[in-house]
């Protein structure tokens, strides 16, 4: 059984940065894909990034990229989410999630989710 914790998330300005963390245990997480996706109040789930299990292959969301890197260490069975010029429409909740196929940007296709970390941008 995977488990995934988030953390880093927090309060900061807009401009700033932010490193959230994706830890898993339970399984042998190199063969997992893992993705980031983000909630805000009112609003549906949307994707954010995702990762190949070896880290070969990265997919960010339009509205992120030039912005966010998603990146992991296998051996440390962590995946980061690197966020710089954060923007207050960046404010949610974000989430990291786990599947065993390629990534994906549908969170319907993801089997484990983590509990979330909050981010939120001030203007």
């Amino acid at each position: 059984q995977v488990q995934l914790v988030e953390s880093g998330g927090g309060l900061v300005q807009a401009g700033g940065s932010l490193r959230l963390s994706c830890a898993a245990s339970g399984v042998t997480f190199s063969s997992y894909s893992v993705g980031w996706f983000r909630q805000a109040p009112g609003k549906e789930r949307e994707f954010v990034a995702a990762i190949s299990w070896g880290g070969a292959r990265t997919v960010y969301a339009d509205s992120v990229k030039g912005r966010f890197t998603i990146s992991r260490d296998n051996p440390k069975n962590t995946v980061c989410l690197q966020m710089n010029k954060l923007k207050p429409e960046d404010t949610a909740v974000y989430y990291c999630a786990a599947r065993l196929r390629a990534p994906s940007s549908s969170s319907y296709e993801y089997d484990y989710w983590g509990q979330g970390t909050q981010v939120t941008v001030s203007s």
